[in-house]
């Protein structure tokens, strides 16, 4: 390479996207909401690993799936010769914290997670290849009762959210006897009519038939609303379940459709599964599912013990918030430090330092690669950052042992600016922006 040849540029990973600072409002909303609706519910933080055994994945999704096949981030590890994957999802992480830790050995346990997911998939509105979840597992409860709490809690995270036109699709698949029937006679009925199949169904026949009710394929919708029906098949206690979880999502007036054809797409799913979904997104409109597992955890080597859980892709939710006109405070600090000469800047990180001390969140005006910047200058920048109040020092305010105490914003145009003595900038600035007497602050996170 010349010596006067600019290097070249790197860019992003395709489907592995940053989140840049005008967009961390809107996340950070969403995950402050959730955080707090799971707290109402009961529901602990767990963080797993991002890398996990690949034969984690295998038992836990199904060696014969698309996501194992095609769409895993696996790779074998140079030190030590390990078969490693990019969690593809969340589940199979806490299910194994779980066993590894014996988390549940003193009684049922409610636990949430959110991170990236890694899945090599075809992109669409929504989709990417480095994808971020929320997910939640209640571990030990058999009830239809926690399934309809699961549901309830989406449904009040979409209120809390602001979201609308979501609506909920509800089946029920069974146990694993009911299924074994069903698959038996659903494939039986796909090879009577295997040239209606596409190639994709045709794969599935054998390995996994109860994929191929969930084609989006206009040519084979009418074969397979025809196709038999695992609600024929489920037996008392299947029905006994699905009916209470029904009953309860009735009587707090949740609405839901039954999908006989909804099957989700992990081969540890049993009884209750559910899907939350839009019209917003185009084809690919469900934005969080679910469902009830209770064989998983004993496949995994630990005891006999019953689940349900959900998890939610973020960046979908985040396309409704935007779609809704959800917005967030893009304001960055409550209050800007102007200064002007070396003895203001000194005073400055002295005053910034003390009202940091009082909760309140503070840009102190730095040099940027063109020189520290004039009055008018910080001025512009202390608008553009969303603060309430500027705190402005030159050589004057230093003399008198004052700041300059600037309203930014125009509901706080009427007191428009004060000289106020060093040692009470922080009084006066918490009465204004935490007080909220007369101010209309929104942005202010006061830690008490």
């Amino acid at each position: 390479m010349s010596e006067n040849k600019k290097p070249e540029k790197i860019t992003h990973v395709k489907g592995m996207n940053d989140i840049l600072p005008a967009e961390a409002p809107l996340w950070e909303l969403f995950e402050n909401t959730v955080h707090s609706v799971l707290k109402s519910y009961g529901f602990q933080k767990i963080v797993t690993p991002i890398v996990e055994d690949t034969a984690l994945f295998k038992r836990a999704i199904g060696a014969v799936t698309d996501i194992v096949e095609k769409e895993m981030y696996s790779f074998t590890d140079a030190m030590n010769g390990d078969a490693l994957t990019l969690r593809p999802e969340g589940t199979a992480g806490v299910v194994r914290s779980v066993i590894e830790h014996n988390l549940a050995y003193d009684g049922p346990k409610r636990v949430w997670y959110k991170g990236p997911m890694f899945r090599h998939e075809k992109m669409q509105a929504g989709r990417y290849r480095q994808f971020f979840q929320v997910g939640a597992e209640a571990i030990g409860f058999a009830g239809p009762d926690i399934d309809a709490e699961m549901i309830m809690l989406c449904r009040r995270l979409w209120d809390d959210l602001g979201l609308e036109n979501i609506r909920l699709e509800l089946n029920s698949i069974g146990d694993a006897p009911e299924r074994h029937r069903h698959r038996a006679d659903l494939i039986a009925y796909f090879e009577a009519h295997i040239d209606q199949l596409d190639l994709e169904a045709k794969n599935r026949l054998h390995a996994n038939p109860l994929r191929i009710l969930d084609t989006k394929n206009p040519a084979m919708q009418e074969l397979v609303n025809n196709a038999p029906k695992l609600l024929d098949y489920l037996e008392a206690e299947s029905i006994a379940h699905f009916d209470g979880v029904r009953r309860i999502l009735d009587h707090n007036n949740i609405p839901y459709t039954v999908n006989p054809r909804l099957v989700r797409g992990l081969d540890y799913y049993n009884r209750t599964v559910f899907e939350w979904v839009t019209d917003q997104l185009g084809a690919q409109g469900t934005v969080c599912a679910g469902g009830r597992y209770d064989p998983l955890i004993e496949s995994f080597g630990g005891k006999s013990t019953p689940a349900v859980g959900f998890a939610m892709g973020i960046e979908r939710l985040i396309m409704l918030m935007k779609s809704a006109g959800e917005m967030a405070d893009p304001g960055v600090c409550d209050v800007y430090m102007v200064h002007q000469g070396a003895a203001a800047q000194m005073q400055a990180f002295v005053l910034a330092e003390r009202i940091r001390d009082a909760g309140l969140d503070v840009v102190l005006h730095c040099a940027a690669a063109s020189g520290p910047g004039s009055f008018k200058n910080q001025m512009k920048k202390a608008d553009g950052s969303g603060a309430a109040f500027a705190v402005i020092l030159g050589d004057d305010e230093i003399a008198n042992a004052t700041a300059v105490v600037k309203a930014m914003r125009e509901v706080d145009k009427d007191k428009q600016q004060a000289s106020v003595p060093f040692d009470e900038v922080v009084d006066y600035l918490v009465d204004q922006i935490v007080g909220g007497h007369d101010h209309d602050h929104d942005h202010v996170h006061y830690h008490h």
